[in-house]
């Protein structure tokens, strides 16, 4: 049996607000799909940086330096 028939059969069953509130969730999915344009690459989003491994080195030094905190 297909989607489209599965859900119109147990929609039958239902009263009529329940199935307004059915359609109105369909009607939301739909704008959310067309509310999604095309994404953006991200390819190049670093062009220009060269972050190096003691870059990374450092910065964990930094996040971490006060953990674990006894103040708490």
């Amino acid at each position: 049996m297909a989607t489209w028939d599965l859900i119109a059969e147990k929609t039958l069953d239902l009263s009529k607000k329940q199935q307004e509130e059915v359609l109105r969730f369909v009607e939301s999915l739909r704008r959310q799909g067309e509310a999604k344009g095309p994404r953006k690459s991200l390819r190049g989003i670093w062009k220009g940086f060269d972050i190096t491994s003691e870059d990374i080195d450092q910065a964990r030094r930094e996040m971490w330096s006060n953990f674990p905190r006894t103040d708490l």
